[in-house]
């Protein structure tokens, strides 16, 4: 029998799997504290992995692990030198994490270009008649440039959102080519600078590495148009948060929308908590019922999956 921590609960329907398999045994463990995981988790030959943070110092207490299956895409929360020194594998939720994101994405572009605060609390503060003078900014998305940066699963998801309201869509990865891009109706654009010149709308959904931390400046977003807005569902430090404050205060950029920090929970004194051109989410992009359902039971079955040896490539991070 398999012994299993499941690190920070997931929905249930993903702990039922495992459970009622008669090969592991499992145990939620909610306290995410550092010294609470370095106790609990040496006798475990696998873990599901929400939140909290698995470093080396955990790590080389966990004799018996052989395989980490994580809840999502996004894996900098866990020590990948230590991983591939040890041979230890990580898995990752393949196919259940793309459509709650991309649609959480246009949520948010709409609410910025829409005004959907703005007139939200016009009205509930009595001020009906504000919307005549016409003292907030609204926008069409129809034949909007927006420019998808990363091409991943959570891309080809929202090119056809995109599509869908007439928007004209160009994406920037280099690691895609360019008739994949060109085959779900995007154009694949080169040169980043070129491209982040040309957006109305940019949306970031790539994973944080030394290449992509602080991808997006102060200096990048000088380059942008005045009514271009930001998007990033990504990972915090994408973005660099200080100078998003700055374009944001000095009218350099229209909008932002972030779900996503450099520190979460960020700071309560982050100055980008009282600044009304961000909308703003917890991290919650992939926070519906149906996604953390699949996300779970996608999670747990990697894990199974992985000890019956039937684990599907698409499922392992290449480290």
């Amino acid at each position: 029998m398999y012994k299993i921590a499941i690190v920070d609960k997931m929905h249930e329907d993903g702990i039922s799997l495992l459970k009622n398999n008669p090969k592991f045994k499992c145990e939620v463990i909610e306290d995410l504290t550092k010294e609470n995981l370095i106790s609990k988790l040496p006798n475990f030959d696998g873990m599901t992995l929400r939140r909290g943070k698995i470093d080396a110092e955990i790590l080389e207490k966990c004799k018996n692990l052989k395989v980490i299956s994580r809840h999502g895409v996004g894996f900098d929360n866990v020590d990948i030198k230590f991983l591939k020194k040890n041979n230890i594998k990580l898995l990752v939720t393949a196919t259940t994490t793309s459509v709650s994101p991309s649609e959480h994405i246009m949520f948010m572009i709409l609410n910025i270009l829409k005004g959907k605060d703005f007139f939200d609390q016009s009205v509930r503060k009595g001020k009906f008649e504000t919307v005549m003078h016409m003292q907030h900014n609204t926008f069409e998305l129809s034949n909007k440039k927006i420019l998808i940066i990363g091409f991943g699963r959570i891309g080809k998801k929202l090119i056809k959102r995109c599509l869908g309201f007439d928007m004209q869509v160009y994406a920037y990865d280099p690691y895609v080519e360019k008739k994949v891009i060109e085959s779900f109706g995007g154009i694949k654009i080169e040169d980043f600078l070129q491209g982040i010149k040309e957006a109305d709308v940019i949306s970031l959904s790539v994973p944080l590495t030394e290449e992509t931390r602080n991808m997006i400046t102060i200096d990048k977003m000088k380059m942008m148009k005045k009514n271009a807005i930001i998007v990033n569902t990504s990972r915090g430090g994408v973005v660099n948060e200080k100078d998003l404050n700055e374009a944001l205060n000095k009218k350099i950029i229209f909008g932002a929308g972030l779900d996503v920090f450099e520190k979460e929970p960020p700071d309560s004194n982050n100055p980008l908590l009282t600044n009304e051109r961000v909308t703003l989410s917890p991290h919650a992009a992939t926070f519906t019922q149906e996604c953390l359902s699949e996300m779970s039971k996608e999670t747990a079955q990697n894990l199974i999956n992985f000890f019956e040896g039937k684990l599907s490539e698409d499922s392992v991070v290449k480290i």
